[in-house]
């Protein structure tokens, strides 16, 4: 029987968009396939933040080509917004799809027969403009990212014990331009799901036996702030909380000036329903790089964010993204970053180097002043270092305390994963059902997590 494979890349609103995906084929008549060998279409849904994303998703292409000759390959997503013409031109892809027309995917795959390609439209489907370079291989249908307003609902995610944590995106694109970002010139500007919607798909989550939900975006801080009358995610994480019985929401990354004081108290206010788990944009801790990149806050503006959070949740996990090697970062300003960080009560990390994107105003920097490679490798392994120290000391910290945890899918008869309220890998010696809240017993350290057990 035919079936699709979705190949998700990058963040979690991206993720969250696959899945929307996803669900569109299902109630097209489509199931999934169990192998990607077996597809008879293969979505791959696409991240261009930094190079390697960009070659990660091409090398995807080929092998899916590889495994699956007979396949329809449709390649969406940010990298197809950004770029269609590189990927058309790719021999093994049949259809680019930019971000503008990426949920009418299931339409398209369910009103084109494989003759007709995407060139004659059948049903009550709208026809899209179709571009296409002398060169291309595949048929590309794109619009101007800044003409689309919608939002797409994702569908409600489905609780089955194999998605036992999935994303909600309430809010897309982003009205910031920091200097070394693609993203608004292929998710366009910031628009927001009405609470209304996202109390719907909650509802729905809860009813279907959903656990713990997590609420993304590409700039989730500025949901609602492009409705009339404009709201806050406060209003929103309060409304959830009042108006649903979900039992655990987790926010994603909230740019630092969006860590309102009426965020913070809410947090505080409902554990463990809301997950004690910051994650807080850096960048840099250097002020003169944070300018360069064109952010929006001081350090000192940031760690004043992280001491207001700490203050009010003393084991709650604090995260941060940050980039290593922006055009001239000398080893001075390094330091600075490096000994800001030290400073600060974080218990992960995300590290990337440095990616110049065309069109940026860091693609001219980098020409520039560019960060030679062994510096940035350097630079990655000192604060590769640095985190897992500090994590160490977060875990070791919790032995002998009781956390909320969320059994995870992919246990054995002997073993669970779950992860904790404040976003630790656990680890039971014992059989539990995935997909369930539990309390456990913090026991000792494992290399990466903590290993736990159920209270007596």
């Amino acid at each position: 029987m035919a079936g699709y494979h979705v190949e998700n890349f990058g963040c979690r609103a991206s993720q969250a968009d696959g899945d929307a995906i996803s669900a569109g084929l299902q109630r097209q008549g489509l199931p999934a396939a169990e192998k990607l060998a077996e597809a008879t279409v293969v979505v791959v849904n696409t991240c261009s933040v930094t190079a390697e994303a960009d070659r990660s998703a091409r090398a995807f292409v080929r092998r899916a080509r590889r495994l699956n000759p007979a396949a329809k390959i449709v390649v969406t997503g940010c990298y197809a917004q950004r770029a269609p013409q590189e990927l058309t031109a790719l021999p093994q892809v049949d259809w680019v799809v930019g971000n503008s027309h990426k949920f009418q995917i299931p339409q398209l795959v369910a009103n084109f027969s494989a003759e007709t390609a995407l060139r004659q439209p059948t049903g009550g489907f709208v026809p899209l403009t179709a571009l296409q370079s002398a060169s291309a291989q595949a048929q590309l249908l794109i619009s101007n990212i800044f003409a689309h307003t919608e939002v797409a609902i994702p569908a409600p995610p489905v609780a089955d014990g194999h998605h036992t944590r999935p994303n909600l995106k309430v809010q897309d694109g982003c009205g910031n331009r920091c200097s070394f970002c693609v993203i608004p010139q292929t998710r366009g500007n910031s628009r927001s799901l009405s609470a209304e919607q996202v109390l719907e798909a909650v509802q729905q989550f809860v009813a279907a036996g959903g656990q713990e939900l997590v609420l993304s975006g590409i700039n989730l801080g500025q949901w609602g702030r492009d409705t009339a009358p404009r709201h806050s995610l406060a209003e929103l994480v309060q409304r959830i909380v009042d108006q649903t019985m979900l039992p655990r929401l987790r926010l994603s990354s909230i740019e630092p000036m969006d860590w309102t004081p009426e965020l913070v108290a809410l947090l505080a206010a409902h554990q463990p329903r809301l997950a004690r788990h910051a994650h807080l944009p850096l960048q840099s801790g250097s002020d003169t790089i944070l300018r360069r990149m064109h952010r929006r806050y001081r350090p000192w503006h940031y760690a004043e964010k992280l001491r207001q959070i700490r203050q009010a949740m003393p084991q709650a996990a604090i995260g941060a993204d940050v980039m290593v090697g922006f055009p001239g970062e000398s080893d001075a300003l390094f330091q600075e970053s490096y000994d800001f960080i030290a400073a600060q009560p974080f218990t992960y990390l995300h590290l990337f180097p440095f990616s110049a994107r065309p069109h940026t105003a860091a693609w001219q920097m980098h020409r520039l002043q560019p960060v030679p490679a062994k510096a940035v490798g350097e630079r990655m392994s000192a604060l590769r270092a640095l985190i897992a120290r500090k994590n160490r000391e977060f875990r070791q910290q919790l032995v002998g305390s009781t956390l909320p945890a969320v059994t995870l899918q992919g246990g054995t008869a002997r073993a669970t994963p779950a992860l904790s309220d404040n976003f630790l890998k656990l680890e039971f010696s014992t059989h539990i059902p995935a997909n369930r809240m539990v309390y456990a017993r913090i026991c000792t350290l494992t290399e990466e997590g903590l290993r736990a057990e159920l209270p007596a």
